[in-house]
């Protein structure tokens, strides 16, 4: 067939891109339109997303498609990072900057939600892992603080439905992002209205779940006009993330089964888990903190947050606004020359979740540990990736029991694969056969379900079998057995 063109607007929190897959049939090819920068604006004591400044870019690569691919694109979709959102009040107007999931505001709102509702109350409806700044802590946060924006709100749109509002004025809550909210059920994949009433919280802001793949409408006029694009479809892919990443996870399995695979979608943060055809939300699942959120297809991705790249992007932010700017290349090379496996610390240690400085941070964690403390770039770097890597291992072992099998292959996708020390780091701890790529797989995953809504694709098992045959994939083997249990026999002192 004639060449097909898919675009990708992909948001995450430290950077946003537009991407064009151009599809012919057999092979996908992606094509980077327009980049750009992200992160999170500080005022006073509170956190944001810039939401005009990224809406502004987002046209800006549009445009900057429609000339080069002009009538060959056809359809859009956006992806972003989860449990975040932005509030519209009355004649749909936008209540503020969305706030950032790393504000403040949500310390301290587990025991004011367990005292309305109980811990396991709230896992048995909805299946999720506990994290602080998941939507549901950050709008009883807003209720008890008497917001003015949650007030007023009369639509809850997650970062995608905002954005696919900003293009056609059209408003749904996909439900990929929307199981990251706390407050969907996993079985019925509906919102627990109820649970939410009991929190006193409103649910008539709440919108139509939609599933990925439809289509949700066409580019407002004014847009059109200005970018070029009259009548372009707006396509919903697995919103999350994460969830487009893992249809781009090159495995051979179908889905709808229980696979001997897993996945790690490594970025600012590493996404942990199986694709299950059901949830998963026994008590064990609660003990061990795992979460059930929507998948492609009616599958259910069974994952854990663990912190990834978060760790070494700080300490290179750290460095640079001391006036020393590192290469990515060049923080991998110091850390490899370092002795390994020389301090054992939890790389989700609450301390490392938003320091201000994070190199002193991880000192700090390791002094407190009695752990030798690293002293030079290098060994800071080290330190995080290898204990980043222990932490892969734990969670495997707890993979393995929730899922009821072995997992044989560990397969990384996402903008980590190109850290290689870590990829082997991973395949030492885990001593499993580890397979990275594609690095785009976020991407790619958002164009191969615009390609499935289109009917080029059949399913998603042929859209992995595009992915298999159109981008290479690195293989890394298990070595240094004994180092590594060594290591992780401490480091399950550690992190208890």
């Amino acid at each position: 067939m004639a060449t097909k063109v898919y675009l990708a607007v992909d948001l995450g929190a430290s950077g946003g891109r537009v991407l064009a897959g151009l599809f012919d049939g057999e092979k996908l090819h992606l094509e980077e339109v327009h980049r750009f920068e992200n992160g999170n604006v500080s005022i006073g004591k509170r956190m944001y997303w810039d939401v005009l400044y990224l809406w502004n870019q987002v046209q800006q690569g549009l445009r900057a498609a429609a000339t080069r691919y002009e009538n060959r694109i056809v359809s859009v979709a956006v992806d972003t990072w989860g449990v975040d959102f932005g509030l519209l009040g009355a004649g749909d107007e936008l209540l503020g900057n969305p706030y950032c999931y790393r504000d403040q505001r949500t310390q301290g709102m587990f025991e004011k939600a367990f005292a309305v509702v109980s811990r396991e109350e709230i896992f048995a409806e909805t299946g999720l892992q506990f994290m602080e700044f998941n939507t549901l802590y950050q709008l009883l946060a807003m209720k008890l603080q008497t917001s003015p924006l949650l007030a007023n709100a009369q639509s809850f749109l997650m970062m995608a439905d905002l954005f696919n509002w900003l293009l056609t004025g059209e408003k749904g809550n996909e439900i990929t992002n929307a199981s990251t909210t706390q407050f969907l059920n996993p079985h019925t994949r509906q919102w627990s209205t109820g649970m939410l009433e009991k929190f006193g919280l409103p649910t008539n802001i709440l919108g139509r779940l939609v599933e990925p793949g439809a289509t949700i409408g066409t580019i407002r006029s004014s847009l059109a006009e200005a970018t070029g694009l009259a009548g372009m479809k707006v396509v919903l892919p697995g919103t999350h993330d994460t969830a487009s990443a893992v249809l781009a996870v090159p495995a051979a399995s179908q889905p709808n089964t229980r696979p001997d695979w897993a996945y790690i979608s490594s970025g600012t943060w590493s996404l942990f888990g199986v694709e299950t055809p059901t949830p998963v939300t026994t008590d064990r699942c609660r003990e061990l903190n795992f979460t059930n959120e929507g998948g492609i297809g009616g599958t259910v991705r069974l994952l854990k947050n663990i912190a990834g790249m978060w760790l070494v992007q700080q300490c290179r932010r750290t460095w640079l606004q001391a006036g020393t700017e590192f290469g990515w290349d060049d923080l991998i090379r110091r850390a490899q020359v370092e002795p390994p496996l020389a301090a054992i610390i939890n790389p989700d240690h609450p301390s490392l979740v938003s320091p201000t400085d994070m190199p002193q941070a991880i000192r700090d964690l390791c002094r407190q540990t009695n752990q030798p403390i690293p002293e030079n770039e290098g060994q800071v770097i080290r330190t995080a990736l290898e204990n980043v890597a222990l932490r892969y291992r734990m969670v495997l072992g707890m993979l393995e029991e929730l899922n009821g099998g072995q997992i044989e292959t560990i397969h990384i996708v996402g903008g980590g694969t190109n850290n290689k020390l870590l990829c082997q780091m991973a395949a030492d701890s885990c001593q499993r056969r580890v397979v990275a790529g594609p690095v785009e797989a976020t991407a790619v995953g958002n164009v191969m379900m615009q390609a499935i809504a289109d009917g080029a694709v059949d399913s998603v098992a042929q859209a992995r079998e595009v992915v298999r045959d159109s981008f290479d994939v690195v293989e890394y083997l298990p070595g240094k057995a004994a180092a590594w249990e060594d290591a992780y026999g401490k480091f399950e002192q550690t992190v208890k």
